[in-house]
């Protein structure tokens, strides 16, 4: 089959830079595909597979319940309305309206960024903590977990903590003050695979929510994510989530999901309906799970340093550049810097970004260090054929 962007006079590229949103995200691997076809062939009770989900994603994760949601941000939006909510259909109705109800989420301030408006749109105040000067220069400090503990109030919902390799205070001392006080700590980690082990980690650690996208590593579709945790949350944030348009008598979700004996009644339509799910994106997104789980770091990591050896090996001999490789244990991700002598060639990392992203085909590297005359290639969405591609563009634009 041909390429059907090319069919629709849409430009295709080589994203050398990640499987980010802006960038369409990952490349799905032909099982998943032709997965997600067989599963728009018939129609099902979405919250019966959704259940089915879960029980995966239980299994592998080791969480109480599990859900696939719309993106790791809609499971933020889900996660925290299920934290101010309960299995309260009353306040799910009332939300975004929280009147009455706990109203703040804390969150240390070096873990501000523009993904928390998933958080603030359920209606709470972020209460920002601690002072970060290890990013300021002025220091070395950052928020600690007795600043945490300071702030918890009645009024405190959850904690929200963004999971990344330097982040600071470590979770399980959030975790320790946060349980102390009764607070539950909802974790963004969207982009933290690899290590698949970390699938795991945040929830031995002790968060009650963890987020994951489904459309980076993973390589599901790019609208999914994993959202996991203590069964009473995950079962709020699917009474939020699902179509709720049916008359009570004949209302039966499966209770591994959903007991409704314990309820009044049915919520209506909550918050979080607007991010749907589709069956193709929940069948795709535990058919790509189950991949990624199977093939395992190791090979996983091999596959792509050997990508970036052969893109540094194309590289060889260009001019005016120095090309480092970074592949070794202790990098999840492996990857490639191109340092530019932007004296001698004439131009700026920035320009030679810009050249590759204009010209044909159209490449996309990493730019966070382009004001520091670097860019980066990774190897996550690369296709065949794509390196040498990268290569003889590179050539063209520093030999010219």
């Amino acid at each position: 089959m041909g390429n059907i962007y090319e069919e629709l006079g849409v430009r295709t590229i080589i994203n050398a830079t990640g499987p980010s949103t802006r960038l369409s995200g990952s490349i799905m691997v032909d099982e998943v595909s032709t997965a997600m076809k067989r599963a728009s062939e018939h129609c099902v009770d979405i919250a019966e597979l959704q259940a089915w989900a879960g029980g995966v994603i239980s299994e592998i994760t080791g969480a109480e319940a599990g859900y696939v949601t719309s993106g790791a941000a809609a499971g933020l939006l889900l996660g925290v309305s299920a934290c101010v909510a309960g299995l309260d259909p009353g306040r799910m109705n009332r939300l975004p309206d929280l009147t009455g109800m706990k109203d703040e989420v804390i969150m240390p301030r070096s873990h501000r960024n523009f993904y928390d408006h998933a958080i603030r749109a359920v209606g709470v105040k972020l209460i920002e903590v601690g002072i970060a000067d290890r990013f300021s220069g002025a220091g070395v400090r950052d928020t600690e977990a007795w600043e945490i503990d300071d702030a918890i109030t009645d009024r405190t919902a959850a904690v929200a903590y963004v999971m990344n390799a330097h982040a600071q205070p470590s979770l399980p001392e959030v975790v320790e003050v946060a349980h102390a006080r009764g607070v539950p700590v909802v974790v963004d980690a969207a982009g933290q695979l690899p290590p698949q082990s970390n699938l795991k980690r945040f929830i031995e650690e002790g968060a009650d929510l963890v987020c994951f996208s489904g459309g980076k590593t993973i390589r599901g579709p790019q609208s999914s994510g994993i959202l996991c945790g203590k069964w009473d949350l995950v079962s709020s944030a699917a009474l939020q989530h699902l179509d709720q348009d049916v008359y009570a008598e004949l209302w039966d979700p499966p209770p591994s999901l959903i007991d409704k004996e314990r309820l009044p009644g049915a919520p209506q339509h909550g918050l979080g309906r607007p991010c749907k799910v589709g069956k193709e994106e929940i069948v795709g997104l535990i058919t790509a799970l189950r991949i990624f789980v199977a093939e395992g770091d190791e090979v996983r990591a091999e596959r792509w340093a050997t990508s970036i050896r052969s893109l540094g090996e194309a590289l060889e001999g260009l001019p005016n550049i120095v090309v480092e490789t970074l592949i070794n244990p202790g990098r999840p991700v492996p990857m490639l810097r191109l340092k530019l002598d932007e004296d001698k060639s004439g131009m700026t990392a920035v320009s030679l970004a810009k050249q590759l992203i204009k010209g044909d085909p159209c490449i996309h590297p990493g730019t966070g260090e382009m004001y520091e005359g670097e860019l980066s290639f990774g190897p996550m969405c690369l296709r065949d054929g794509d390196v040498e591609a990268i290569a003889k563009r590179l050539g063209e634009i520093l030999k010219g």
